[in-house]
């Protein structure tokens, strides 16, 4: 039996102009894309939730390439996930999500090093979360610490896992709080 059931995708796309100040010369871009499936394990403890990881690479490479498909891959500088369980799940049948979807974005943009950051949550139906993002390269670009709300106004319903990957194309718009800047990555070990 496959342990992927899709009921329900989206992609949300989201281009900023200015935060009150100048215009910025180019937009910040931003997507997420969002899959709510059948919680496998629903209302039942299960000691073994790596199969489930595992099978979950694959959604994870459809929605990091739909991502990528929206923004362009030479365009990405960061990225992030998150999950949302319904209520009759467990916070780890969303922390599955670390590894597949982490994965999956590394795969699809060629190998940043950077940890991916993420979010997760256990609630109900229409929750909102907001997703943490950072630098593909270097989690220290101070410019590229960012967020993006995900969620979907039917789901998670109770026996549901919403499942997001975010990423973007620059910067916060007026970012100006110095610190280490992406053209200072150098050392190339995801943080510096």
């Amino acid at each position: 039996m496959a342990l992927i059931e899709i009921r329900k995708r989206c992609l949300t796309i989201e281009t900023q102009y200015h935060e009150g100040g100048p215009v910025a010369g180019t937009p910040l871009r931003q997507a997420a894309a969002c899959a709510v499936i059948r919680n496998p394990f629903a209302g039942r403890y299960e000691p073994d939730l790596l199969p489930f990881m595992a099978e979950l690479r694959s959604l994870g490479t459809q929605l990091a390439t739909e991502l990528v498909e929206t923004l362009g891959r030479e365009q990405v500088e960061t990225y992030g996930k998150a999950a949302i369980v319904g209520v009759n799940g467990e916070l780890e049948h969303g922390a599955v999500w670390h590894e597949a979807g982490g994965w999956a974005m590394r795969q699809v943009l060629g190998e940043p090093k950077a940890i991916v950051p993420s979010a997760k949550a256990v609630a109900g139906v229409g929750y909102r979360l907001m997703v943490p993002l950072h630098h593909i390269h270097a989690a220290y670009v101070r410019s590229h610490f960012n967020s993006m709300e995900v969620g979907m106004q039917d789901g998670p319903r109770p026996d549901e896992i919403l499942f997001a990957l975010v990423m973007g194309t620059g910067p916060r718009v007026h970012a100006r709080l110095g610190g280490l800047t992406k053209e200072q990555v150098s050392v190339h070990d995801g943080q510096r």
